[in-house]
């Protein structure tokens, strides 16, 4: 693998399932949530989607535009959700600075995680949302009620399969009595080492009585491992988990700009996909262990089967609140944490909006102008009425 500079991907990930489509979808690879985003990512804006129409309100030209699969794994259809969501996030977060904090479990677990997933993702945004808020609150530390947002990626550069919490802490909470905002120091307020114990502690006691109960598949490979609860806690207690504290955000703004590019991402963009001839794909990952941007060539069988662990289960909600910035507290503890903040809370730009100004205010009025008569703006046309192609 050699070093390269970025640049503008040249395939998309569509390409490449269309050219596994056959090995996929018909030979039973897919569980149904898996089948449904292979469908939608491979049809994104094609007739397959059905159609809408806009027609210009000047020379009165229609063209027909294939509508969007709106698939959460879709790196086609992220961009406009994430300015809707990061609009809405500025008016929700308080104004302070905020840790960044990054929650993983040990590798032997990923298996069990595979083939259980609902459950022990959900597990791992409880145990480590419980454990800031246990070490927040004790008083040997900083002694506030504190808070997060979690968001749950399950991948990494190379697409292999490595479930992780990214979590947005700020820096502070309300004091036991509600009544005054209590500032952290410039490190985080907790301890790493005390953190990782507490939710290493945490998240074992759940999962050994959810393997007591008999609540989890095992995998093949490691019913001996699980079957023995002494070998089990010898393997996890062997070393600390990796809680990893990033650099301090110092206000919402920088905040809100970091996590546009982390709430709605995909396993890949189409942006990393180099090339591909449909027998193999290249595509650019940064290789953290000395930083370097590279490129890897990957079979496209093997390259669909990475992407395809990283399909979350339906209904499954990836981006959570706890604590003081649960919805729960929007109207209660959130307002007295702005009050006292002295700051007033804003309402989203995008509030009240339809679809088509909202993709206005975010692409421009060019996107809309009418390339026919070059005044006109298209404009959403009746249902029935005839394009000239898409």
């Amino acid at each position: 693998m050699e070093a390269v500079n970025k640049r503008n991907g040249g395939a998309e990930l569509s390409t490449v399932l269309d050219s596994q489509k056959e090995v996929f979808l018909s030979q039973k690879h897919l569980c149904p949530d898996q089948r449904k985003a292979f469908n939608d990512i491979l049809h994104c804006r094609t007739s397959q989607m059905g159609s809408h129409s806009l027609c210009c309100d000047s020379c009165g030209r229609v063209k027909v535009c294939y509508n969007s699969c709106r698939n959460r794994h879709c790196p086609k259809c992220q961009y406009i959700k994430q300015q809707l969501w990061v609009e809405k996030l500025k008016c929700r977060l308080l104004p302070v600075r905020y840790f960044h904090a990054v929650f993983t479990v040990p590798e032997f677990l990923n298996p069990l995680f595979y083939i259980n997933q609902r459950f022990c993702y959900n597990l791992l945004f409880e145990c480590s949302a419980k454990a800031v808020k246990k070490t927040a609150l004790n008083p040997v530390f900083l002694g506030v009620e504190s808070g997060c947002l979690s968001v749950l990626h399950t991948w990494g550069q190379s697409l292999n399969y490595h479930p992780h919490i990214h979590m947005l802490v700020p820096a502070g909470g309300l004091d036991s009595d509600g009544m005054q905002w209590l500032y952290a120091g410039k490190k985080f307020f907790v301890p790493v080492k005390a953190l990782s114990s507490v939710f290493r502690g945490l998240f074992m006691e759940r999962l050994l009585g959810a393997l007591e109960d008999n609540l989890l598949r095992i995998p093949d490979g490691q019913k001996e491992l699980f079957a023995d609860i002494k070998s089990l806690k010898r393997e996890s207690y062997a070393k600390m988990w990796n809680v990893y504290i990033k650099k301090t955000f110092r206000g919402a703004g920088q905040v809100v700009s970091y996590l546009g590019r982390y709430t709605h991402r995909v396993a890949i963009s189409n942006s990393r996909i180099l090339d591909t001839d449909g027998e193999t794909v290249k595509f650019r990952w940064k290789d953290y262990r000395d930083n370097k941007t590279k490129t890897m060539l990957l079979a496209c069988s093997e390259f669909v089967r990475r992407f395809m662990q990283h399909v979350l289960p339906t209904g499954f909600y990836k981006i959570r609140y706890y604590g003081i910035l649960a919805s729960a507290n929007s109207n209660t503890k959130m307002n007295e944490c702005f009050r006292l903040l002295n700051i007033t809370r804003e309402v989203s730009f995008y509030h009240g909006l339809s679809t088509y100004e909202v993709m206005e205010e975010i692409f421009g009025e060019e996107m809309f102008r009418c390339t026919c008569c070059k005044n006109g703006r298209m404009v959403f046309a009746p249902p029935g009425e005839k394009g000239n192609g898409p």
